[in-house]
C-alpha cells in the first residue's frame, strides 16, 4: 500500500465535498471553454432533457398521498410567495438605495430582487437535503407562474419601468410542458416504475446533482459569451459580489429561521428557504430583454448572473450538509 494519499481522502481531511469542487469546476470550465452558437443550442436541450428526466423521477417516486399533501400545504406556500415577492422586493429597495453600487447594476440588484424562485435547482437541493419534494415541485412551479405576472408589475412599481409580461402565455406553456407534465406522467406511471425507481435510487441522486452541474456550466458559459468579465471594473465587481453575498446570507437567515419559529416540520422547513431563497437566471434574463432597452438589459442582468451562481455554491453546500445529518440520524 503506497503512501500516497487519493483525491477524494485529501477532500474528505479537508472537509470538501466533491460535488462542491465539481461546482466550482463547472464556473471554471465555462470561463475558459464557454458553449457558443450551435453547441449552446444543443447543451439548452440537453439541460431540458435532464430536468424533464429529474421531474419524471419525482413524480415516479412520490406517492399519490405526498402529492396531495404538498398541493394543500397552504401555510408553506403562502410563506414561500412573500419572501420571494415581499421580502426579497424589500431588501432590493434598500440595496438599490445604500448608494454602494453605479445606478445601472442598482437596478439590476432590484431587478433581481423582484424575479421568481428558480424551479430545478430548487427541487434538485430540496430533494438532496430530504425535504418535502412534493411541496417543493408545486412551491416553486407556482412561484413561476405568478412570477411571469407580478414581477412585471413589480419592476412598474419599483423602478418605473414600463413592459409586458416576459414570455406571457409561451412561458406558461413552457413551465407545463418542461415540468408539471414530466412530473404529471411519472404519476401517471407510478404502479409501472415505481418497484424499479425504489430499486435505483442512486440514479434520482445523479440526475439531482447532474442536472444542477449542466445548470450551473451552461448559465455561466451563456455569461461569458455575453461578456461577464468586461462590463464592470474589478473594484466594482467585488462590490456587487459583496451585496449578493449579503443579499443570499439575510435572505437564508430569514428563511431558515422564521419557519422554525412558526413551528414547520423540518422537512417542509427545507422545501421552504430552498423554494424561497432563490432567484431565476432562466425567467430573468428574457424579462429583461422585453422591460429594458437592449444596451442596458446586459448590464441590469449583471447582478443576477452573480446572484444565480453564488445561489447554486452556497445552496449545494447546505443540500449536502442536510443530507449528511439525514444519514447520521
Amino acid at each position: 500500500m503506497s503512501g500516497d494519499m487519493s483525491a477524494s481522502s485529501v477532500l474528505a481531511k479537508l472537509k470538501i465535498e466533491p460535488y462542491v469542487v465539481a461546482l466550482f469546476g463547472m464556473v471554471v470550465l465555462a470561463s475558459f471553454l464557454p458553449v457558443r452558437g450551435g453547441a449552446a443550442h444543443g447543451l439548452s436541450l440537453v439541460v431540458k432533457l435532464a430536468i424533464a428526466l429529474l421531474f419524471f423521477l419525482h413524480g415516479a417516486k412520490l406517492s399519490r398521498e405526498a402529492v396531495v399533501a404538498g398541493i394543500t400545504h397552504w401555510r408553506l406556500h403562502l410563506l414561500i410567495l412573500a419572501f420571494t415577492f415581499v421580502m426579497f422586493p424589500i431588501l432590493g429597495l434598500i440595496a438599490s438605495k445604500a448608494g454602494i453600487l453605479p445606478s445601472t447594476l442598482a437596478a439590476g440588484m432590484l431587478f433581481l430582487c423582484c424575479l421568481p424562485s428558480t424551479v430545478q435547482s430548487s427541487i434538485a437541493f430540496t430533494s438532496i437535503a430530504r425535504g418535502n419534494v412534493a411541496a417543493a415541485v408545486c412551491a416553486a412551479s407556482a412561484s413561476n407562474l405568478f412570477g411571469i405576472f407580478i414581477t412585471p408589475v413589480l419592476v412598474g412599481l419599483l423602478m418605473h419601468t414600463q413592459g409586458g409580461a416576459a414570455g406571457g402565455w409561451s412561458s406558461v406553456r413552457d413551465i407545463v410542458i418542461q415540468l408539471l407534465l414530466p412530473f404529471i406522467v411519472g404519476q401517471l406511471a407510478r404502479p409501472l416504475v415505481a418497484r424499479w425507481v425504489e430499486k435505483h435510487k442512486a440514479l434520482v441522486g445523479y440526475v439531482d446533482r447532474g442536472s444542477i452541474l449542466l445548470v450551473v456550466y451552461a448559465a455561466f458559459s451563456e455569461a461569458v459569451v455575453g461578456g461577464i468579465w468586461h462590463r464592470v471594473s474589478v473594484a466594482e465587481m467585488v462590490v456587487l459580489l459583496a451585496a449578493c453575498c449579503a443579499l443570499l446570507a439575510i435572505v437564508l437567515a430569514v428563511t431558515t429561521y422564521v419557519p422554525r419559529a412558526l413551528g414547520f416540520a423540518k422537512e417542509d422547513e427545507i422545501t421552504i428557504m430552498f423554494c424561497g431563497s432563490k432567484k431565476s437566471l432562466a425567467t430573468g434574463v428574457p424579462m429583461a430583454n422585453i422591460l429594458f432597452p437592449g444596451p442596458t438589459a446586459g448590464i441590469i442582468v449583471l447582478p443576477l448572473m452573480i446572484f444565480h451562481q453564488i445561489q447554486l455554491m452556497a445552496c449545494s453546500i447546505i443540500a449536502q450538509h442536510y443530507a449528511k445529518r439525514a444519514r447520521e440520524a
